[in-house]
């Protein structure tokens, strides 16, 4: 019984989501939601504070003083919610990751993600993506919730990608299909991060939570 009703509340949520009419993308609405994305103080300053930290003063990923001053900034500047900032910080200092990033190495994200805190096996996703982008921001786009519905939304709609919902979850799965999404529209004109900050903004008209005010990068 219990079964039958949560497949009924899966429909029905799946229902009411494609109730809501997202306009198609294109490049007029890309144009439309990047200089919408430039007019937001808060979110460019932010995004300018943070360029001076990850590729001015601490570029790299060695001293453990640099990398706890990035992973705190991301994380009061993000609210990734993450209560314990150190161990995360000793963990990517392990991980050597300067070369790596500056590759465009996917397969960092998922080294990022996991870290053990305790006598728990923590999950950072949204957070590694961000680190990661931070310091190379053309080859990893950032994942979070908004960027998830809208996606989900446009393969239910136009099946422009064919993935299963956990497929965002897993970062080699979810660039590939970010880079299926801008094919698929037309949108090959358009950088990785250009997509991500329309997709983001897109989600966010479209697809607001029901709590408080949500910023760019709750998950």
């Amino acid at each position: 019984m219990h079964k039958q009703e949560n497949t009924a509340n899966r429909t029905y949520t799946r229902k009411k989501k494609m109730d809501v009419d997202v306009p198609d993308p294109s490049i007029e609405q890309v144009e439309f939601y990047l200089a919408k994305w430039d007019g937001l103080e808060n979110y460019h300053l932010q995004e300018n504070a943070l360029n001076k930290l990850f590729f001015e003063i601490c570029p790299k990923n060695t001293d453990i003083i640099d990398v706890l001053l990035k992973a705190s900034t991301l994380n009061d500047f993000y609210s990734t919610n993450i209560f314990s900032i150190y161990p995360v910080a000793k963990h990517i200092c392990t991980l050597d990751i300067d070369s790596r990033h500056k590759a465009g190495d996917v397969t960092l994200v998922r080294d990022i993600q996991y870290v053990t805190i305790g006598d728990t096996k923590k999950n950072f996703y949204s957070f590694a993506t961000k680190y990661c982008s931070h310091h190379n921001p053309l080859d990893y786009p950032i994942y979070d919730s908004y960027v998830d519905e809208v996606l989900r939304y446009f393969r239910n709609r136009d099946s422009f990608s064919d993935f299963q919902d956990d497929d965002l979850k897993a970062y080699i799965k979810f660039k590939g299909i970010l880079i299926d999404f801008r094919a698929f529209y037309g949108l090959d004109k358009y950088n990785l991060k250009q997509i991500d900050q329309c997709v983001w903004l897109l989600g966010k008209d479209y697809f607001p939570k029901n709590y408080g005010k949500k910023k760019r990068g709750d998950k």
